[in-house]
């Protein structure tokens, strides 16, 4: 089978996973003791609670908790690896808030701000139009910028260039679009929608706890907002991705219930597809109190978010963020995506990332072969799948040397 469809709940996940999870577990392993307890757990379909994840974080053997990780990940989709052609277009760096983490954000009066409009915006996806088949925007929090605004670019996107789908705008753009036009989340997701949007990628939801949200990033959503308004996403039938920023000021503790929160709202919805982790790039922002996860504390982190969330399919290894060697170790860890080709980025690089932006299938194909996995290549909403073939390499044709 090298092409196939899904429901966009299952996502391509395997629906009996959980009957192979239970007995590749009965087999014969020789788990240690404190993660004896985690196994009869998964093994049995029952969630993880907190001191779960807690034990999890702090028991010493990395390796054992990927070993686990991986075999979830296994039971969902054997050795597969997912990747899309994708683009970034960041459509303004303009945005009434100043997030203490955004090394992104400008002031509408700053030299360097822009903010595309709908005719620059169509120029610039041009570049790579013939090449991807989704277009991934977020930005600033744009003061002039409503609802119709976002209808307009939608629509004009989708004339275009038909066979790219729309991946945009966090819950706070959502937010923020609401109050500019006064109309509801159900409004305004409606609309959005019927112009064009595709899915919402699921950023902004940083740590699902109001305590550090007031820090971090004073102003923003609420935790309880975030989690509505992707519920009204769902609800409206747009698929979500879900993301969490680690290592800011919180505790393990919050990054826990944070992952219970979503795991949650996915039990109830069945509409995130893709739980993304990221660490914090502290480089070039303002939130001195942060330090760089360690390579260990990210492969740690992917793995508890694929044993903490068995209501998500698919669990990324965001190498814009963590860079390609991570991701490709990650791929063992539990994750099983790892993005797209991506082109062009600019937040992530702004604050820190040097992830290269300039790689096309076949260099994202052998990243994922290296792992020892089978590249498939997906769409935006995770229900066309095919298993990516790289071309032949060209041979290079040797003279023969005389030799006198």
């Amino acid at each position: 089978m090298s092409a196939w469809t899904s429901s966009r709940s299952e996502a391509g996940c395997s629906p009996d996973w959980q009957a192979t999870l239970a007995l590749h577990l009965s087999a014969p392993t020789d788990w240690s003791a404190p993660i004896q307890p985690i196994v009869e757990k998964l093994a049995t379909g029952e969630p993880l609670n907190v001191q779960d994840g807690l034990l999890l974080y702090n028991h010493a053997d990395l390796n054992e908790i990927g070993s686990l990780a991986h075999l979830v990940r296994s039971a969902r989709f054997e050795n597969m690896a997912f990747f899309n052609s994708n683009v970034h277009v960041n459509q303004t760096n303009v945005c009434v808030l100043a997030c203490k983490f955004c090394a992104f954000r400008r002031s509408k009066k700053a030299k360097d701000a822009y903010a595309l409009d709908i005719e620059a915006y169509i120029e610039d996806l041009g570049q790579y139009s013939e090449h991807v088949d989704e277009v991934h925007s977020v930005g600033g929090l744009h003061p002039d910028w409503g609802v119709e605004h976002y209808e307009e670019l939608f629509k004009a996107t989708r004339k275009a260039y038909p066979h790219i789908t729309i991946k945009a705008l966090t819950a706070v753009e959502i937010k923020h679009l609401s109050l500019v036009s006064n109309t509801s989340y159900e409004e305004t997701l409606t609309r959005l929608k019927q112009a064009g949007l595709g899915s919402l990628p699921g950023g902004g939801a940083e740590i699902l706890d109001d305590e550090v949200r007031a820090i971090i990033c004073n102003g923003k959503e609420s935790s309880e907002e975030y989690l509505e308004i992707h519920r009204t996403a769902h609800k409206v039938g747009l698929s979500t991705n879900c993301t969490m920023l680690f290592g800011t000021i919180e505790t393990l503790e919050q990054r826990l219930n944070h992952m219970i929160a979503l795991r949650e709202l996915a039990r109830e919805t069945r509409g995130f597809q893709c739980f993304v982790p990221y660490p914090y790039l502290p480089d070039n922002s303002r939130l001195p109190e942060a330090q760089l996860a360690t390579g260990s504390e990210i492969l740690r982190t992917i793995a508890i978010s694929r044993l903490m969330l068995d209501t998500i399919p698919h669990i990324k290894a965001y190498r814009m963020n963590i860079g390609d060697e991570l991701a490709e170790l990650a791929l063992q860890f539990g994750a099983d995506d790892i993005d797209g080709t991506v082109q062009k980025e600019s937040i992530m690089h702004l604050a820190g990332s040097t992830a290269p932006l300039e790689h096309d299938r076949f260099q994202l194909s052998r990243l994922i072969k290296d792992a020892g996995c089978v590249p498939i290549q997906r769409i935006t909403t995770y229900d066309r799948f095919e298993v990516y073939e790289a071309p032949e390499p060209k041979r290079i044709r040797r003279l023969n040397v005389v030799q006198n």
